[in-house]
């Protein structure tokens, strides 16, 4: 299985999407509150140049926003 991470906030609609979408699918995934680690934020936007979330890396493949099909695709289910 592929290295998935995810960057969130508390606030974030989709974030709760996509992190249920992994639960659901037993995806396990490294989650990082950019609302409150001010040094994952910035490495979140240095990654993806992004300041919007989520901002997802399935393996080296970067997917901004819940994008179920994006995201089923890059791990192949």
């Amino acid at each position: 299985m592929k290295n998935v991470t995810i960057y969130s906030t508390p606030s974030c609609h989709f974030c709760h999407e996509a992190k249920e979408f992994f639960k659901e699918n037993k995806v396990s995934f490294t989650d990082y509150d950019v609302a409150s680690d001010m040094e994952k934020r910035k490495e979140m936007v240095d990654r993806s140049g992004q300041m919007g979330v989520p901002v997802i890396f399935i393996g080296d493949e970067m997917i901004v926003g819940f994008d179920e099909q994006k995201i089923k695709a890059a791990l192949g289910i």
